[in-house]
C-alpha cells in the first residue's frame, strides 16, 4: 500500500509496522526532554538529566484525519522508560479543543497509567496493561505514564476535529504525578499543581 492518498471518504487500511521501530505510512512527532520544560515536578533532576543527554520521551503516529465532524483521527503512541528524578516518563498530556470530546486508548505493549482530570477537579486513573482498553470521557485531561521498563505503545482514536490544547496544562500541570517509590509506582498530588 502506497503512503498516500488516504481515502478518507471510502475507507482504507494501513500497517504502522511498529513492530520494527518504523512507520512507513505515518508521520511521527517528537518529544524530547528539553520540550518537556516544567512538566516535571523537580526542576533540578530535569535539569540534571539534561545536562548529560536530551532523551527521547515519546512520539506519537497519527495521520492527520480531515478536520470535519464525523470523522475519527487515529493513530500510536510510544512513551519511552525512564524517569526525572522519581517522576515517570509520560507525554505531555492536553485536553481537546472541543472539550466535551472522549478519546479511547489501547495498550499494545509495555505497562503504565493513564492519568485524567477534569476542570471541575474529578481525578482518576487507569491502568495501561497490553490488551486493555482505555475509555478517556469527554471534559478530562489525559496524560500517559509508562511506570515500565520498556517502551508503552498504545493506539488511540478521536473525533477528527477535536483538537488538541496542550497550552492549559503546560501552564496549569495535572493535580496528581506517578513516581518511583520502593521499586514501584505511586501517586502523589503535584506540589506545582496550580
Amino acid at each position: 500500500m502506497s503512503a498516500a492518498p488516504f481515502d478518507w471518504d471510502r475507507g482504507f487500511a494501513l500497517d504502522f509496522a511498529l513492530a520494527d521501530g518504523l512507520s512507513r505510512t505515518a508521520v511521527s512527532t517528537k518529544r524530547r526532554l528539553s520540550q518537556m520544560r516544567g512538566m516535571y515536578s523537580d526542576g533540578a533532576a530535569f535539569e540534571a538529566l539534561l545536562a548529560k543527554e536530551d532523551p527521547l520521551v515519546y512520539e506519537f503516529y497519527e495521520l492527520g484525519a480531515p478536520d470535519r465532524p464525523g470523522g475519527l483521527a487515529f493513530g500510536t503512541s510510544v512513551t519511552y522508560p525512564g524517569r526525572v528524578g522519581r517522576e515517570y516518563f509520560m507525554t505531555k498530556g492536553h485536553f481537546h479543543t472541543i472539550l466535551d470530546t472522549a478519546e479511547v486508548y489501547y495498550c499494545l505493549s509495555g505497562q503504565g497509567v493513564m492519568l485524567m482530570e477534569n476542570p471541575e477537579g474529578d481525578v482518576t486513573q487507569a491502568p495501561l496493561t497490553p490488551g486493555q482498553a482505555v475509555y478517556v470521557p469527554g471534559r478530562f485531561a489525559h496524560r500517559s505514564v509508562n511506570t515500565g521498563d520498556t517502551p508503552l505503545v498504545t493506539f488511540f482514536v478521536f473525533r477528527g476535529d477535536a483538537g488538541h490544547d496542550y497550552g492549559t496544562i503546560e501552564e496549569k500541570g495535572f493535580r496528581n504525578l506517578i513516581v518511583e517509590r520502593d521499586g514501584a509506582p505511586q501517586t502523589v498530588g503535584n506540589p506545582r499543581w496550580k
